[in-house]
C-alpha cells in the first residue's frame, strides 16, 4: 500500500487537489468529494503507470500541520 499526502483547495467555482510527493498529479472536482475521488483515481493511475514503466514509486516525505497564530491588534488601530 502506498500513502500520499493530498492537498485539497477551494477554487473559484470548484475544488482542486494535488499531492506534493507526486509532481504533476492533479485533479479537480465540482465538490470536495468529487475532487477527493478524482485525486484518488489520478494517484492510482500515476502509480500504475510508474510500475508499468519499471520506475520507482516516490517515497512520501510530505506532511501537513495547522499552525495557530493569535490575533493581535495592529499598532495604532483601535477596536
Amino acid at each position: 500500500m502506498y500513502r500520499f499526502l493530498v492537498v485539497i483547495e477551494k477554487a473559484n467555482k470548484n475544488y482542486s487537489a494535488y499531492s506534493p510527493d507526486l509532481p504533476g498529479c492533479v485533479a479537480t472536482g465540482a465538490t470536495r468529494e468529487d475532487a477527493e475521488k478524482n485525486i484518488y483515481e489520478a494517484i492510482e493511475m500515476h502509480i500504475n503507470g510508474l510500475l508499468e514503466d519499471n520506475l520507482s514509486i516516490p517515497e512520501s516525505k510530505s506532511f501537513a500541520e495547522y499552525v495557530a497564530v493569535a490575533e493581535k491588534p495592529i499598532v495604532g488601530q483601535t477596536a
